[in-house]
């Protein structure tokens, strides 16, 4: 991708799709896609990131020599960078066989702390793949979900965004749940009978669907 292409896409006279496909037809534009994260202008930034994020999806294999880049974004004062990379960092650990993830665990469930509702539900909806791509992380990452119940209420996290993560915490509970050794389960289900009477009709409906899938 050159300096020309990176202002079409300022433009729009083409598309973050189109994008992709140049990107897939020559994975050596990776690095100057990546160099488009820095720019100053927002369609080239977030373009950018959000092609590398659907990349890291599909071809995590390509991408994966690039971790580095995408743990620093976890520093960036632009939010929406930290979600992109709390994403495509959780899509590289499929095929993390240096164990970078491992590295950086404390540091990416640090965010479960975050003031921002969006910012815990991305830790927590991303928390599936990094199960399913690590199981001998599943007891510590059950621990960091199960916490999340008790977060403490703030002018940007209110009760109802503490409802919204419990539901996406179950959903992630339900991706995974047959990993889980027995005493921990028990603590799952007691996190998830807790919700089956929330106000959140989609939060109760999802502990109820989780509840009857185990029979309880």
């Amino acid at each position: 991708m050159t300096p020309d292409l990176w202002q079409q896409l300022v433009e729009k006279a083409i598309t973050k799709e189109q994008l992709q496909k140049m990107i897939e037809s020559d994975f050596g534009l990776l690095p100057l896609a990546i160099g488009g994260v820095s720019s100053s202008r927002a369609a080239l930034k977030y373009g950018c990131a959000s092609v590398l994020v659907n990349l890291s999806e599909k071809y995590p294999e390509e991408l994966y020599s690039h971790m580095d880049f995408f743990v620093s974004l976890l520093e960036s004062k632009y939010r929406v960078l930290i979600w992109n990379g709390l994403a495509a960092i959780a899509n590289l650990c499929a095929v993390d066989m240096d164990e970078k993830f491992d590295a950086i665990f404390d540091r990416y469930y640090g965010f479960l702390d975050d003031n921002y509702m969006v910012t815990v539900v991305s830790v927590v909806g991303n928390s599936g793949k990094i199960a399913l791509a690590k199981p001998y992380l599943v007891l510590r990452i059950t621990s960091e979900l199960l916490r999340t119940g008790k977060l403490r209420v703030t002018q940007h996290l209110t009760e109802e965004c503490k409802r919204v993560i419990a539901e996406k915490a179950i959903e992630t509970f339900d991706v995974y749940f047959d990993m889980v050794g027995s005493e921990e389960r028990a603590k799952v289900l007691s996190f998830v009978k807790k919700n089956k009477d929330s106000h959140r009709e989609s939060l109760r409906k999802e502990a109820e669907a989780f509840l009857k899938r185990r029979n309880v």
